[in-house]
């Protein structure tokens, strides 16, 4: 156990690196889940739009307070596996089960009845989530003190999480979801919501364990001197306190929470556009999945040649701003009339290279935030003598739910601002509709991403300053 902590800056194996990012399956299954969330309830169960983002509110709302609990409890556990372990192995069946429930409610319930098991399977599903993800997320700092090496740990959880989404998004609209002579786009039909709710269940169980289990040797390299104090509500109001005065971690959390709030928006807008403004079927619309995969290939080793002369900070304005570019250009184009017809051979073609243009850059601002939010635990440790990346980290697991939390919230209300009808036609909608949806996916997540901008802008950590606290650290080890 000493011999192996001596080593913080230790270099991470790749089969360390892929078990830590296998639990990403879950995440892909939980995300192919979510871009049919609210168009289940609001088009196959007639609840309204309103109503369905209120669900996410009050179910974000839990989040708020869940995430950052949970992740100062965590800090503070003790068990013979360690502290993060014990909660990641709790979380399987609670995630399974509530995701299980979510997509298959009571028959015959009303408007309000649906609303009610939304909220309470949407809640049950994000706060089992949190049990694995802050722990999973926590791990992952605790890994190495290493600057570098810990940018490639996320950046091969994301790389995990990119892949897996693809091939589950594959599934999601080519197997369970096809179309149909009776369904032209096969999310309308309600049948395929058993086959995901049975299937992901299962999928998600399988991959909480095998990441849980292929990580539990790891628990000898982990920091275990700041766990002598137990965890207390003084302490953990103390906690935030500190860091809600570290401009980084405020940055850094800002940033997370926008790109994931407008990644939200767009999943369940976005799905609303294809049908009904672009009349896309299942299977085209599995190339929106596909088009964000190949930057995976360009991402990484792009960010690894920009660090050599950049700072994380200009890299993630840069590819911030392009990615926002990008994948609202289609959008735009529509509203102004510049945009092929919707049966123009040329249509999937002009949605989808941007995208996939935009992907080859986005994978760098979501590594180069997990990084961020590490080295900001360094900084906090050094600022208060404690370790707590648990508390750090919840923003994470919060931003990651707000894809779908805050994200389903905004995404509702602006269906019911732009009065999006119930049991809607395709190729029947009102013009304003339409520009509508075309509003929601371009102009208006171009604008929540330029805030997000400029919340990156008020980072303050550097890889000079970072090195010199990590010099401070080890000195304070060596001689407490």
């Amino acid at each position: 156990m000493a011999d192996a902590s001596l080593n913080r800056r230790r270099k991470l194996s790749v089969r360390t690196k892929v078990l830590f990012a296998s639990g990403a399956l879950q995440e892909a299954v939980v995300t192919a889940g979510g871009i049919a969330t609210v168009l289940f309830y609001n088009q196959l169960l007639g609840v309204s739009p309103a109503l369905v983002g209120t669900a996410y509110l009050i179910a974000s709302a839990f989040d708020a307070l869940s995430d950052p609990l949970i992740g100062a409890i965590t800090d503070r556990f003790r068990s013979k596996w360690g502290r993060r372990h014990p909660f990641m192995f709790a979380s399987a069946l609670p995630i399974g089960i509530s995701f299980y429930f979510l997509y298959q409610p009571a028959d015959g319930l009303t408007e309000t009845g649906y609303f009610i098991w939304l909220c309470v399977f949407l809640i049950l599903l994000r706060l089992s989530q949190t049990l694995y993800l802050i722990p999973h997320d926590a791990l992952g700092a605790e890994l190495t003190d290493d600057y570098e090496e810990r940018t490639s740990i996320f950046g091969y959880n994301w790389v995990a999480t990119s892949i897996l989404t693809m091939v589950v998004s594959a599934i999601f609209f080519t197997v369970i979801f096809p179309s149909t002579p009776e369904y032209e786009n096969g999310l309308l039909n309600q049948a395929g919501y058993f086959v995901l709710a049975a299937v992901g269940s299962v999928t998600i169980v399988f991959s909480v364990l095998v990441c849980a289990f292929g990580t539990l040797e790891q628990i000898p390299y982990l920091h275990d001197f700041e766990i002598s104090k137990k965890f207390t509500f003084p302490n953990y109001f103390a906690q935030l306190k500190a860091l809600v005065k570290n401009v980084s971690y405020l940055s850094a959390c800002l940033s997370l929470l926008t790109i994931y709030s407008g990644l939200g928006i767009l999943s369940v807008v976005a799905t609303y556009a294809y049908i009904y403004v672009y009349e896309l079927s299942s299977e085209a619309m599995f190339w929106a999945g596909a088009a964000k995969s190949p930057g995976i290939l360009v991402a990484l080793p792009l960010l690894a040649y920009l660090s050599k002369f950049m700072e994380k900070k200009a890299i993630l304005i840069m590819s911030t701003l392009a990615t926002c570019i990008l994948i609202s250009l289609p959008h735009n184009l529509k509203m102004l009339d510049l945009f092929p017809a919707n049966d123009s051979v040329f249509l999937l073609f002009a949605l989808f290279v941007p995208m996939l243009l935009a992907y080859m850059v986005f994978p760098m601002s979501a590594i180069i935030i997990d990084s961020q939010l590490v080295d900001v635990a360094d900084d906090h440790e050094l600022r208060i003598g404690e370790r707590s990346e648990g508390v750090i980290f919840s923003v994470r697991s919060f931003g990651i739910k707000a894809t779908q939390g805050v994200g389903g919230f905004l995404a509702g209300f602006g269906l019911e601002f732009i009065g999006f009808p119930e049991n809607a036609a395709v190729g029947n909608l009102a013009q304003e509709t339409v520009t509508g949806l075309l509003f929601l996916n371009g102009p208006a997540y171009l604008m929540i991403y330029l805030l997000a901008v400029l919340f990156m802008t008020l980072y303050a950590l550097d890889k000079k300053t970072h090195g010199e606290i990590l010099q401070q650290l080890e000195a304070r080890r060596k001689h407490p």
